[in-house]
């Protein structure tokens, strides 16, 4: 006998259980499924012995799903695009700052005398090639005269012989500091800033460093970085363009929705309206449910008097002295007094078109005088 709550869906979802049985037994041994081992093992079956590391590596392969590789990201599609020249690009030094002067001190004369003494020695040992002596001598010289940029920026350029491009920058900045228009400063932190991948800042002191001071190594180094540059400024103004379409799409797209709700709005007022004004008028159909109401319309009389009120309201006047005319009448009357008369008088109608009375108030109806006119023809 077929079960009525296997259904279809039921029996699918079985059918699917029994084959992950089947490919791993273990999965009988969990506890929430213990009704079906002993189902099993009352009709004589028998459920394999669990085994822990053959029913886990079964379990998480059949639970597992193939990875899928994850989309490449925008940003990342974007920097792939970007192809550099990093010819002469080493790894940044991590040496300790080095010894700056106290700009709060200035010097005397004689501290300036001895420093230009330690300079001198110190350009010395650079033209030997012993550039850890001339660091150490520009050093001293610092310190004697704190507020000399160009002891700063020639010690620069002795770090940047010795690839230590940061430390450079840390000089080149301390000099510009003193002296912004220190053209060897510039020079030296834009060759730097080459040997650090930074190429646009390298293009920027570059041609600063020419423009206040025109030197030949100066400008081979600006064509050296230039066309680095100009890549990554032309990748900029791509990725700036990609933003702005975005955002453009984005906008258009909200406009979008917001004109389909405008127009679904605009839809559903029109369909609102057109079912409000297709409704008939309900207390005057209730009216017409009424049993008296309809007793009184089954009398032949009556339907062919309001049948002659209809193409003519005037004509109410030839039943004013029958009473079950009038009482029907009077009767509508009264009920529509609250709505301001009679259903026409109201807005409303009756069906076929039968128009309202005027002059219902009060719950009785008070048909007008008639006038010497109105009686000639009536019996």
């Amino acid at each position: 006998m077929e079960m009525p709550i296997f259904n279809e869906k039921v029996a699918q979802h079985l059918k699917t259980f029994a084959r992950e049985c089947i490919n791993d037994p273990s999965l009988l041994h969990d506890p929430k499924l213990s009704f079906i081992k002993e189902l099993i093992e009352h009709y004589g079956g028998k459920v394999p012995e669990a085994k822990t590391n053959d029913s886990s590596s079964a379990k998480t392969e059949f639970k597992s799903k193939p990875e899928e590789p994850e989309p490449e990201s925008e940003s990342e599609s974007e920097e792939s695009d970007l192809e550099l020249d990093m010819t002469g690009v080493i790894e940044p030094d991590q040496d300790a700052p080095q010894k700056m002067g106290n700009l709060t001190l200035q010097p005397t004369e004689d501290e300036i005398a001895e420093s230009q003494e330690k300079r001198s020695e110190a350009v010395s040992a650079f033209v030997e090639k012993d550039y850890e002596k001339a660091i150490q001598l520009y050093t001293e010289a610092i310190v004697l005269n704190p507020q000399a940029a160009l002891l700063y920026a020639k010690r620069g350029q002795v770090f940047l012989l010795l690839n230590k491009p940061n430390a450079c920058i840390r000089d080149c900045n301390r000099a510009i500091e003193l002296n912004p228009d220190s053209a060897a400063a510039h020079k030296f932190r834009g060759r730097a800033y080459h040997l650090l991948g930074k190429f646009e800042e390298a293009v920027n002191d570059l041609r600063l460093a020419c423009k206040l001071d025109f030197d030949e190594q100066a400008d081979e180094w600006l064509r050296e970085t230039t066309p680095n540059a100009r890549k990554i400024e032309e990748h900029k103004r791509k990725k700036e363009r990609k933003a702005q379409e975005k955002l453009e799409r984005e906008r258009q797209e909200r406009l979008r929705k917001a004109r389909e709700a405008a127009k679904a709005r605009e839809e559903n007022t029109r369909t609102s309206q057109t079912d409000a004004g297709s409704t008939p008028p309900g207390d005057f159909y209730q009216f017409l449910k009424d049993p008296d109401v309809l007793q009184a319309f089954e009398d032949p009389e009556v339907a062919e008097a309001f049948k002659d009120i209809s193409t003519n309201p005037t004509n109410v006047l030839k039943y004013q002295n029958n009473p079950k005319i009038m009482a029907l009448i009077n009767k509508m009357a009264s009920k529509f007094s609250g709505a301001g008369g009679m259903p026409g008088a109201a807005g409303m109608n009756f069906p076929g078109g039968m128009p309202g009375f005027p002059g219902a108030g009060a719950g009785h109806f008070n048909p007008p005088k008639s006038s010497p006119q109105d009686d000639v023809g009536l019996d």
